[in-house]
């Protein structure tokens, strides 16, 4: 039999959910010897810990882990997804107000996909809502070039295999015609690398916008783009079932302004 699992989670996980780094950021300390767990330098990451447990990063003692939190950000297109881009393009982060905590985005869109992004400072959150087995619902407008009929998008509906990979069935609405591009809603459950792309692609459409306007419950609306609105602590609680999930402030950030340049 194997060993039974040590209380607690580890060290790396409570260290980013205190908000010091990146899980990742706080494995690579530890192997630096930056971190202690009760007076005593680590150098391992495979090690669990509990409140009970006094943790230092470079000797100052971390914080006690954040409340999760969650926040909806309106994505212009031109920005890339991630903290640090190889090619020095501008990301979702260069961008955000200087007063939000450091954040994870849920999931991706692509470098000219806009629309609705949601941020979380918790791994765990982040790593729930991207599951394929929560199944929510992302829906999508989407503009294409060309001129369908309904009939066009039955092999999407059906689910199709591009470049060897399968994609399930989507929901496909041809919501009118514009010139020489037609306006869609289309809603995705798994949210594939530049899926609706490469499916349209696929059945000869050439999507040249793409504006994300749900992600499960959570609904894009009016926010503006580029601006920043946290998710009420009780919408948290309810539609993702944490008890944690509590305000760190009498009243939660409802909307924020987009720094200027």
């Amino acid at each position: 039999m194997s060993a039974p699992t040590p209380p607690g989670d580890r060290i790396a996980k409570v260290i980013a959910r205190a908000g010091v780094a990146s899980r990742r950021d706080a494995e690579r300390m530890i192997e630096a010897g930056r971190v202690a767990v009760n007076g005593k330098v680590i150098d391992r990451a495979a090690l669990n810990v509990t409140a009970a447990d006094k943790i230092t990063v470079d000797g100052k003692p971390i914080a006690a882990p954040e409340a999760p939190r969650l926040w909806m950000y309106h994505k212009p297109a031109g920005l890339v997804t991630t903290n640090k881009d190889e090619q020095g393009r501008p990301t979702i982060f260069d961008k955000l107000p200087e007063d939000m905590p450091r954040v994870m985005s849920v999931g991706r869109l692509d470098l000219n996909s806009e629309g609705l992004l949601l941020l979380t400072n918790d791994g765990g959150l982040k790593r729930k809502m991207e599951l394929p087995s929560t199944g929510w619902l992302r829906r999508y407008r989407v503009r294409v070039n060309g001129r369908p009929s309904d009939e066009t998008f039955a092999p999407l509906r059906n689910g199709i295999e591009v470049e060897g990979q399968k994609f399930l069935p989507m929901i496909v609405t041809l919501d009118r015609q514009q010139g020489a591009n037609a306006w869609l809603t289309v809603g995705i459950r798994e949210g594939k690398n530049r899926e609706i792309r490469r499916a349209m692609s696929d059945i000869g459409l050439t999507v040249n916008r793409l504006i994300r306007i749900s992600y499960g419950p959570f609904q894009l609306g009016n926010l503006a783009t580029g601006a920043v609105e946290e998710v009420r602590p009780k919408v948290v609680r309810d539609q993702l079932g944490l008890e944690g999930a509590k305000p760190d402030k009498p009243k939660p950030q409802r909307s924020r302004r987009p720094k200027r340049d």
